[in-house]
């Protein structure tokens, strides 16, 4: 159970990390901790699962990256670890994860590729797809048509419960 130094932490880190190069001790220095401690409470919380993961959310718009696609396999289960390892070496690669497939979606292996413009991220494509022998599995390419606000996860303290006497 987080105590209010944890909660402290977590609202912290709400909007995002500092961008500098050591953002867990500018973290620490604004709220009274020190950065082994900071890393040490952000450790516990995800091992206790209150927070599933800590990540990077880049706005590649204004870096002038106008062309992206979520591009999806059907791989057979046991080749998604090793497949995944390939395709996340890529420098373009900037997701690549596992999700269960449904009977309406049979696709199993995620992956998002930025680029330029769309003819560059075609070739991208192209590109992974001859390295990591994916051409024999079935395929969905998905170009975003707008860009959705991009914000990490938001941690607030669970609600008091407040009761009446009589």
């Amino acid at each position: 159970m987080p105590d209010t130094r944890d909660l402290e932490l977590l609202a912290h880190i709400s909007g995002g990390l500092p961008l500098c190069p050591r953002p867990y001790a500018q973290i620490g220095l604004q709220i009274g901790m020190d950065e082994a401690e900071v890393i040490s409470r952000l450790g516990a919380l995800k091992t206790q699962g209150l927070i599933k993961r800590l990540g990077v959310i880049v706005k590649h718009r204004p870096l002038g990256y106008r062309a992206n696609a979520m591009v999806v396999w059907d791989v057979p289960d046991a080749h998604i670890k090793q497949l995944g390892g390939q395709i996340s070496q890529f420098s373009f690669v900037t997701l690549c994860y596992q999700r269960p497939r449904h009977s309406e979606w049979p696709y199993n292996l995620y992956c998002m590729i930025h680029g330029k413009d769309r003819a560059t991220v075609l070739a991208q494509l192209a590109q992974l797809n001859q390295a990591c022998e994916l051409g024999d599995f079935a395929r969905q390419i998905l170009f975003s048509r707008r860009c959705f606000k991009q914000r990490g996860a938001v941690y607030q303290a669970p609600p008091t419960t407040v009761t009446a006497n009589g």
